[in-house]
């Protein structure tokens, strides 16, 4: 039976099939298209013609033909087209022709992954073989040369050196000198892959290319960059965004494409076993089938469990991804390439453009998190123009059942944009040490010619980093060999992990995320090998392991806070205002949860007590108007739980317009935000300093306002799920969340796109020298405690947002220094607020977001500048959820509440205020024994949903 009619047949059986057949939610046709071929401007030479055809290429593809027209004139160029359509000759026969006219010619090909540069090593050389006069030479320069052969590359130049970004910034960037002779004859640079230059690499790489232009022109070169892309939505400004180059494109593939059938499932069972069955009935009809998994260790199972269940098959399956050494993915990709593997299961490690031959069908074990991830792994079939097939194994993540209940969307959605931001001011001073330690740093220099780099260079001479000259027009860096502190292809510091005992390096990890995966009793895994964590110092920047075996995995715990520190834009978006600009987040990790692998189920929580990490940061947010909040609440809705569910979904649903993972975003939701005055939801870049992924977003605020609500409306689900707004890395475990309320509010915003605009009120940005919050523990000094009852409900004045008009009945103050309880009426307020001047500390229940704001009223003092514990605000930022005063006392005192808020406020109807302040005084006197038994025994007690009293550390 032909190939076509086998991929045909064998898609046909599986929607046929009693097992797998109800599964399959939706199966597309895309149809054969043809070849569109061109011809150069002006054609080759005749041994360049020769070369081509030895090489079996007859006619150049549209997008080749455009391409080397672009490069032979000197444009820098972008060729953005799918997987297998030939970009390698766009760079390869502009280099031949340099070299045939100039033997000194060279060229760096810088590849992402080393595997590419070993493929390409092989094309290139099979073209070299065919050259008659000059043969160019290549040779490959990355972490797997030897010292001897690193040696005589610097001395002896090839035409070509093939590297990657890590190599180009340790040890060419840092030793350039050394390079002298190839970077003076420098013609191309081939930037392969590039679509995987973003987020924070992009960043990075951006600095990389401006300093590597930089060390170019100091040897008198300048080359024409060439990059290959997938296809993505905005390549030309990527590449501009790389290197700050005016950069062509090249997007309409002439290449040739067999006809492909898509089809999607939604699994009953798992999608590992779903997939296990089709690559059987796959491998029984001889179809060569590569399967994607996201993660190492799925595809190490997968492979295990097909071998078992494949019989005479077994020997021809394998896996494949990183870790593997290097010889081990040469032969699986040598088997692949002549058919020995009829399947191979792999990480991303094989989505990129590494030859493993003719292949007929891609399972995809979950969606890859790209329409272009998805494109790019299904290229890898009908490379031969034959019928092929891609099937997507839904799992239960947001975006795989978005597309099962959405399928049209998918096919009908543009390529996602890939973002950078070049000028990421953690990752921009780091680069300008480099720079200055490569070459002296003029003021004059073009380099330093952009408004952020001025700024980053003063703070960096201000913190020692670079020192200015003599005359001032200078920059030296303070430190020789600053490169190796930096990992291209993350933030922040680098932490060492290594075995107790024997101190055996086990890797690295940086240390933006070192307390959340490395915190002490974390669960790591590493290399398919499963490690507990003994230690996380701080000091030395090392974490201790132990290799073990475990039956739990481990997730962080802990509590978010943001501060708008500036405002970059702000507009309408449906019935609301988005806005973007730069946040100050602090996120601390305050303990880890164990969940048991098998059942799925929260076995206990540790505390932890770690330092929270603050950072700057951009992001986008938007408010939600006080009279949605007011209607939410008035129908008995948890509007907590609404917008804390909107913030999951939307950063569920965040990668369907920017290319990104959820896990490179971070979200915080609140109902009341002090410098907005009202509820928001903010989004923002995970990583300090930003990495474009928000400023891209915001553009586009109000799809993503309206995907949201179609993630969620869409999910069968009831009362939420990971499917829709349950995060896997909620630092509150998913407390609270609420669905319902979440499509009313959304539902609600949307609907009042129809109405007149309400009059916006301007949000102040905090001013960067604001005074640091008081840090706990407190440890000593004169305390208050504080409690305020109030005149109207909150009902009455129009919601919690507006407690400054609910009007003070009394208050009852307790002074440490002379133990006494102290009273006040209306009239005393200012009273009060002379007595709360004089504390070295004021303690109270919620007294940041209410007893403050209802004070408020009557008077002009910054509450922010008294040194205040709201126990309330302690409690919710470890559980992430909020517990009762009452509830606390009666747990954890054994006493409870005299009366309660509605009480006080029907006493105050009938004028019964001396009961009011007996009920006051009580309140004041049990937060005052809270605070005392939490100071002396570092806890307090709750009972949990379960009924069991469990314990809240403190630290006063």
């Amino acid at each position: 039976m032909e190939n076509n009619n086998i991929i045909d047949e064998y898609v046909r059986s599986l929607k046929k099939s009693d097992r797998l057949g109800a599964q399959v939610v939706y199966h597309h046709v895309l149809p054969e298209t043809p070849a569109f071929w061109s011809d150069l401007e002006r054609p080759l030479s005749n041994e360049l013609q020769d070369i081509m055809q030895k090489s079996g290429i007859q006619r150049l593809y549209r997008h080749q033909a455009a391409g080397i027209d672009q490069v032979r004139s000197g444009r820098h160029t972008v060729v953005a087209t799918p997987t297998a359509s030939g970009k390698t000759l766009v760079y390869n026969l502009p280099l031949f022709e340099k070299v045939l006219a100039d033997a000194a010619a060279r060229a760096f090909y810088i590849f992402p992954l080393k595997a590419l540069a070993q493929d390409q090593l092989r094309a290139f050389e099979m073209m070299a073989s065919f050259c008659k006069t000059i043969k160019p030479t290549a040779r490959i320069y990355d972490g797997d040369t030897s010292a001897w052969h690193r040696k005589r590359i610097r001395t002896s130049p090839p035409n070509v050196v093939m590297t990657n970004p890590e190599m180009l910034h340790l040890a060419i960037l840092a030793h350039h000198p050394q390079w002298a002779a190839f970077l003076s004859g420098l013609k191309l640079v081939v930037v392969d892959e590039v679509h995987t230059y973003r987020g924070v690499m992009g960043s990075h790489m951006a600095q990389v290319f401006r300093r590597f232009q930089r060390v170019c022109r100091y040897y008198g070169s300048l080359p024409t960059f060439i990059f290959s892309s997938a296809t993505i939505g905005n390549p030309e400004q990527l590449a501009t965004q790389l290197t700050g180059l005016p950069v062509r494109t090249v997007t309409q593939s002439g290449a040739p494409q067999g006809r492909r059938h898509v089809v999607f499932i939604d699994p009953y069972e798992g999608p590992a076993q779903t997939a296990i069955l089709l690559l059987k009935a796959a491998l029984h009809r001889g179809l060569r089938t590569i399967v994607y998994t996201q993660s190492r260790k799925l595809t190490e199972l997968i492979a295990i469990w097909a071998q078992n269940r494949s019989g005479a098959f077994a020997d021809r399956i394998s896996a494949y991804r990183a870790g593997f050494l290097p010889e081990e993915r040469r032969a699986i990709e040598a088997r692949l390439s002549s058919g020995e593997l009829l399947a191979v299961i792999s990480t991303s490690a094989l989505e990129l453009g590494i030859d493993i031959g003719d292949l007929d069908l891609c399972i995809l074990v979950g969606y890859p998190g790209t329409v272009i991830a998805t494109w790019q792994r299904g290229g890898r079939v009908g490379r031969s123009g034959q019928e092929s097939a891609l099937v997507m194994i839904a799992g239960e993540d947001a975006l795989d059942q978005y597309f099962m209940r959405n399928p049209h969307d998918f096919f009908e959605r543009q390529p996602e944009s890939a973002v950078v931001n070049p000028y990421n001011p953690e990752i921009l001073m780091k680069h300008l040490t480099c720079a200055a330690a490569e070459l002296t740093l003029r003021l004059d220099d073009p380099y330093l010619s952009e408004k952020p780099v001025e700024k980053a260079l003063l703070k960096l001479e201000a913190g020692g980093d670079l020192l200015r000259s003599g005359d001032g027009n200078a920059f030296y860096s303070s430190r020789k060999r600053p490169h190796r502190t930096i990992d291209l292809r993350g933030a922040g510091s680098q932490f060492r992990i290594e075995k107790t005992g024997s101190g055996e390096s086990t890797g690295e990890i940086d240390g933006f995320r070192a307390f959340k995966e490395t915190h002490p009793g974390a669960v790591y895994l590493h290399r398919g090998e499963t490690y507990l964590v003994d230690q996380l110092d701080l000091g030395t920047a090392t974490v201790k392991v132990t290799r073990t075996q475990v039956n739990y995995y481990t997730r962080a715990r802990g509590f978010k806070d943001t501060e708008i520190i500036d405002i970059y834009d702000q507009k309408g978006a449906a019935g609301t205002r988005v806005f973007a600009g730069r946040l100050k987040v602090t996120d601390q990790v305050t303990g880890y949860e164990k969940w048991a692998i098998h059942t799925k189920r929260r076995q206990n929580i540790i505390p932890l007590d770690l330092p929270p990490l603050v950072f700057e940061t951009d992001g986008l947010w938007f408010v939600v108007p006080p009279e949605i909040q007011q209607s939410a609440e008035s129908r008995q809705m948890h509007f907590m739980g609404g917008i804390h569910a909107i913030e999951h979904a939307a950063i569920s649903i965040f990668p369907l317009l920017v290319m990104a993972d959820r896990n490179d975003l971070g979200g915080i939701s609140t109902p009341f935000h002090p410098q907005t005055a009202q509820a928001a939801i903010f989004i923002y870049d995970g990583v300090p300093g930003g990495a474009g992924l928000s400023r891209q977003a915001y553009e586009r605020a109000e799809d993503l306002l309206a995907y949201t609500h179609k993630a969620i409306a869409s999910c069968p689900c009831e009362s939420g799920c990971p499917s829709c707004v349950h995060s896997p890395k909620c630092g509150s475990g998913n407390r609270p969340i609420d669905k319902g309320a979440a499509l009313f509010l959304l539902e609600q915003i949307r609907a009042a796109a129809q109405m007149p605009p309400p009059a916006t009120r301007q949000i102040q940005s905090a001013p960067r020298t604001r005074p640091a919050p008081l840090e706990t523990p407190i440890t000593k000094g004169r305390y208050g405690v504080l409690d305020i009852e109030t005149q109207h409900s909150f009902q009455e004045v129009g919601g919690w947002h507006r407690a400054d008009l609910m009007q003070v009945s009394c208050a009852v103050l307790y002074d440490s220094g002379d133990d006494r309880f102290y009273e006040f009426l209306e009239h005393q307020v200012p009273d009060l607020i002379r007595h709360l001047e004089r504390l070295d500390v004021v303690v109270g229940f919620n007294i940041k977001r209410f007893d403050y704001q209802v004070l408020g009223r009557y008077t002009s003092l910054d509450f922010g500048k008294i040194p205040t514990l709201d126990i309330l605000d302690e409690i919710h930022k470890h559980l992430g959820y909020r517990l009762s005063l009452d509830h606390l006392a009666r747990t954890t005192l054994g006493v409870q509440k005299s009366a309660d808020g509605l009480m006080a406020l029907q006493w105050w109807k009938e004028g019964r205020i001396r009961e009011i302040v007996a009920y006051c005084k009580n309140d004041v006197a049990i937060t005052r024994d809270l605070f005392l038994f939490g100071k002396e025994n570092g806890y307090l007690l709750f009972q949990n949903k379960a009924g069991h009293t469990v314990r809240v550390p403190v630290k006063w």
